[in-house]
């Protein structure tokens, strides 16, 4: 059965993929067919898959250094993850997926596509910490930034990026977070918009960079002495 074809890439798309747009269509002709059959994407998503998925997950390659490793959680389709492993084959990508049913794609789709730098892992983000790092963890639409932040941290060095994929609510989502942000231990915390210059409406990407790990509080200052007996 020859793949269902999915819409012409918009202009945007060629300018993001480059030479590597050919791989990038035949993801999309998998993601419009046996992704929307698994249900990893849903029906009515397929006239939209290029602005919607595809280029809004590739363009954030712009915040990513060369030969970087990045941890892909709770990756679904392998949005982000293989969008931008397609976009930057430089780049060594494990893809995070708990559903037994969307590793099995994703597994199927990396052999189809030749990402021979992309391992899919099926496990939940939160038991990987003693197990795999990464420089940075990236996500999209997975969790509100509070739970993602808490996922991440053990995933990721101290100096290690989360660069969660959000929509035009990421300041806010950013500020409500602050607290918990802090008392992981995070050295900084900012909003990027990425592809302004290619795309009608910029892709927001709350970036929060692991700090060294908090000191204990609590108790008095004299706490630790010993008393007398």
């Amino acid at each position: 059965m020859s793949p269902t074809p999915a819409p012409r890439p918009p202009r945007a798309a060629g300018e993001i993929f480059g030479e590597h747009l050919p791989l990038a269509v035949r993801y999309a002709e998998l993601l419009v067919s046996t992704g929307i059959e698994h249900g990893l994407v849903g029906p009515r998503e397929a006239p939209k898959v290029w602005d919607r998925h595809l280029v809004n997950c590739a363009v954030v390659e712009s915040l990513l250094p060369h030969r970087s490793r990045l941890i892909d959680i709770g990756s679904g389709a392998g949005l982000p993850g293989v969008a931008l492993a397609i976009a930057r084959p430089d780049l060594k990508v494990t893809l995070i997926e708990p559903l037994a049913r969307r590793t099995r794609w994703l597994n199927d789709a990396v052999d189809q596509l030749g990402l021979t730098q992309v391992t899919v892992q099926r496990a939940r983000a939160e038991d990987m910490g003693s197990l795999i790092q990464a420089p940075v963890v990236t996500a999209r639409a997975v969790a509100r930034l509070e739970k993602l932040a808490t996922w991440s941290w053990p995933l990721l060095p101290e100096g290690g990026r989360l660069l969660a994929l959000k929509g035009e609510s990421a300041q806010s989502e950013l500020d409500e977070a602050a607290s918990v942000l802090e008392t992981l231990g995070t050295a900084r915390s900012t909003v990027h918009e990425v592809g302004a210059d290619i795309l009608t409406t910029p892709v927001r990407v709350i970036e929060a960079v692991k700090g060294p790990r908090p000191r204990a509080t609590g108790g008095s200052p004299n706490a630790s002495r010993r008393h007398p007996r």
